[in-house]
């Protein structure tokens, strides 16, 4: 109402400007009492009179000014609104997630390429982009029918989320979800055959019954842990470095750099499906949903999801060692030794700040930032 009724004072001023004199019979016996006149300032302008002349450029420029006031408080531009709506759907993605998704779908291709550099055909870079995008929508989906159901929990838990938050609605987190899947079916299914389209499609319908009621997996450990497991660890890793030999025109073969970081991510997802609860503790228990964290404790679990890291860094060595004709021995050794250090430096400094929340999200976050240097570093195995 402030917006439609801003123009009316704006063109009463501008009128009073141009006739003051039906301006003044107007406000008839409206009169503003305020405080008497200092003398000082009565005398000087019996002295010096203002001339009507003077007075009604005056009175425009106030008329304008008042004007410029009340636009500038009216509704917020376009371009803020699209901001902000950007903001909050980059938030719904999850970002953390689709780096993860990014950087594992490019390494794989990155390995195949290096492992077939003759068959390289610079026209696929247009199929891996498409195939990124597929992951992208796939993850976004995932990712966004949890928030849809996890609302309540959310508040609780990550109330920056947009949902959560209340800057996107449920009807358009919907469109947002449906829209993903739709974008990312259609790209698969023209562009990667029958088999990829079939595991893309497995790994919606997991993420759909991790989070969907009557299923909502999430609620029993176990099975959330074999969930995320699997869809982050091998449907990724298997997935896109099957459908890169395939558009190189090779059948399918393992290569033991490809075994490696599937195995070894497998269980890198699993240890952050153990972990990932570690901050929602809090609303978990207000919800009563059962996890491990919440379970155990949150220190126990935190030394149990590093336990896991430093024996995952530890094979990688002994494969170095073992298949030197495999690895580059020179690259394996140091780099996963530093992460091994990295981690325990991470959980030391979780346990000397006695297990704050601050403290566990930044261990967390430490998680994840292991789990893309991973990938940064597998082209070069």
């Amino acid at each position: 109402m402030a917006s439609l009724a801003s123009p009316l004072p704006c063109r009463t001023a501008a009128a009073a400007a141009r006739f003051p004199a039906a301006a003044a019979a107007a406000s008839g016996s409206r009169r503003i009492v305020g405080p008497p006149a200092s003398p000082l300032l009565s005398s000087a302008s019996a002295r010096f009179p203002r001339s009507p002349r003077d007075a009604a450029p005056r009175r425009r420029r106030d008329a304008v000014r008042v004007c410029s006031q009340a636009g500038a408080a009216g509704p917020a531009p376009l371009s803020k609104t699209l901001s902000d709506l950007k903001d909050s759907c980059w938030r719904f993605l999850r970002p953390h997630t689709i780096r993860g998704t990014a950087l594992g779908s490019i390494a794989l291709v990155a390995r195949a390429l290096i492992e077939n550099s003759h068959l390289i055909n610079w026209w696929l870079v247009f199929k891996a982009f498409y195939g990124l995008v597929a992951l992208i929508c796939g993850n976004g989906y995932i990712v966004g029918i949890n928030q849809i159901y996890d609302i309540r929990i959310d508040k609780v838990n990550k109330p920056y989320l947009p949902i959560a938050a209340g800057d996107l609605s449920v009807q358009s987190a919907w469109l947002l979800v449906i829209l993903f899947a739709a974008a990312g079916f259609s790209i698969v299914v023209t562009n990667f055959g029958p088999f990829i389209t079939s595991l893309y499609c497995l790994g919606l319908f997991l993420g759909t019954i991790y989070s969907v009621p009557p299923f909502r997996l999430k609620r029993y450990p176990v099975a959330a842990f074999l969930i995320i497991a699997t869809v982050r660890g091998f449907l990724l890793n298997f997935g896109v470095y099957y459908a890169t030999r395939a558009a190189l025109g090779l059948t399918f073969q393992w290569s033991l750099p490809v075994a490696f970081i599937t195995c070894f991510v497998t269980l890198f997802a699993l240890v952050i499906a153990i972990t990932k609860d570690l901050p929602d503790v809090e609303g978990d228990r207000k919800y009563q949903i059962s996890t491990l964290a919440t379970k155990l404790g949150v220190r126990n679990i935190a030394f149990l999801g590093s336990g896991l890291l430093i024996a995952n860094y530890i094979a990688a060595i002994a494969v170095a060692f073992l298949m030197p004709q495999a690895f580059r021995r020179t690259v394996m050794v140091p780099v996963h030794a530093a992460l091994a250090a990295g981690l325990i430096f991470q959980t030391w400094v979780l346990e000397q700040a006695k297990y704050t929340k601050d403290a566990i999200s930044q261990y967390y976050r430490f998680i994840w930032n292991l789990f893309y240097a991973e990938y940064i570093f597998f082209p070069l195995i």
